[in-house]
């Protein structure tokens, strides 16, 4: 995994060469992370959101073998010793389908959020407590993964 430090935008960048990198950034990202905190998790199909979820789960204390894609579930909860990670996918639901999914609740609580495909929800938060997370796959097992608090 390499470190390419800031970029203008102030987001944090590193380059994978594996899964096994992706998760491990996850992993880092989780263990700094506090309840109520909301990841907004960007890129194209494939780009590995799920793998860094996953990472995100470990950092947390819970079992990253249990994270899947919730695509057909929507939401899915992975309790961890430092706290509840719920695991949010957008990617089949049409706007007005995101929004009647009461999100607003969930980012309120004393979890953490994580969300896949968040440019689908038009009330995500922004601010204080919420990280974004860009991942570009730029071919075979690299990715570009941007994050900014």
């Amino acid at each position: 995994m390499t470190d390419t430090g800031s970029t203008a935008g102030g987001a944090l960048g590193s380059t994978t060469a594996s899964e096994g990198q992706t998760i491990a950034s996850g992993e880092r990202l989780g263990r700094s992370l506090q309840p109520g905190q909301v990841v907004l998790l960007y890129g194209d199909l494939g780009a590995g959101k799920t793998a860094f979820v996953r990472g995100l789960a470990a950092g947390l204390g819970a079992n990253p073998d249990d994270v899947s894609s919730p695509t057909f579930t929507i939401v899915q909860e992975y309790a961890g010793s430092a706290s509840t990670l719920y695991h949010v996918d957008l990617y089949r639901l049409e706007p007005a389908e995101v929004d009647d999914l009461g999100l607003e609740d969930l980012v309120a609580g004393d979890g953490i959020v994580a969300i896949e495909w968040a440019e689908r929800w038009t009330g995500r938060p922004s601010g204080t407590g919420v990280v974004e997370v860009r991942i570009v796959d730029e071919g075979e097992d690299r990715r570009r993964i941007l994050v900014k608090a």
